[in-house]
């Protein structure tokens, strides 16, 4: 079927930065007494707000992370960022096919909805190039009351980009991401391109809903010429 809007995550989709951002969190958690191997951390966490991670981590070890513990991780991810974050590759000539195919009378939308806060996709969007190809339709789990795998942030971007939602695609790296787009009604690309997915992760993707997974942009943007 053909679609009206494609949804971007941003984090294992646009931007090559799980591994980054969560070697920092890992690295500020031990700091604080609380151990996780990288890979576990990964596997339970990527694809939820931060505000939803430090709430299941206080929950489970019984503690009570400082008021500043967001500000530190931000500091150190972004301190990574600046040096070793790549958009993912394949990414900008996915997005002018785009551009491209879907000129004039039959263009379609495009947008990004992300469990980051908009200050963090500022600077990562920008520090990899891609800000101005999707300003300012930038979404952020900051602006909804529940994020992945609840559908409200799909359901929020949908609205603002005025499609509904079963005209709306969703390209997802995570489990949760996919289980927040089957939930608000609309098809979802799994993507497993980013260099953190481990051996088994497309079974995961599939097991929560996702209609096809892609292990790269060339696979995407394939599979959208099939479906338009």
């Amino acid at each position: 079927m053909d679609f009206d809007l494609i949804i971007f995550d941003c984090d294992g989709v646009l931007i090559d930065s799980e591994i980054l951002s969560n070697r920092a969190e890992v690295e500020l958690l031990k700091s604080f007494g609380i151990e996780f191997d990288l890979g576990d951390y990964m596997a339970q966490f990527v694809g939820k707000s931060t505000k939803d991670v430090l709430k299941t981590i206080e929950a489970t070890h019984a503690v009570s992370l400082p008021a500043e513990f967001r500000r530190l991780a931000e500091k150190q991810i972004f301190t990574a960022f600046k040096t070793e974050l790549q958009p993912i590759p394949g990414i900008f000539d996915l997005i002018d096919s785009i551009a491209s195919r879907h000129a004039g009378a039959n263009d379609i939308a495009k947008c990004v909805a992300s469990s980051s806060s908009l200050s963090r996709l500022d600077i990562t969007l920008k520090i990899t190039g891609l800000l101005d190809r999707f300003s300012p339709h930038i979404f952020s789990a900051e602006q909804v009351s529940r994020g992945k795998p609840a559908p409200d942030l799909f359901l929020f971007a949908a609205n603002k980009m005025q499609v509904s939602p079963d005209r709306c695609i969703v390209i997802e790296d995570s489990p949760y991401g996919v289980r927040a787009g089957v939930q608000a009604g609309m098809t979802v690309l799994g993507f497993t391109g980013g260099s953190h997915i481990q051996p088994g992760h497309a079974e995961r993707l599939f097991d929560e809903g996702a209609t096809d997974v892609c292990s790269n942009m060339s696979q995407v943007s394939d599979w959208l010429n099939r479906s338009s």
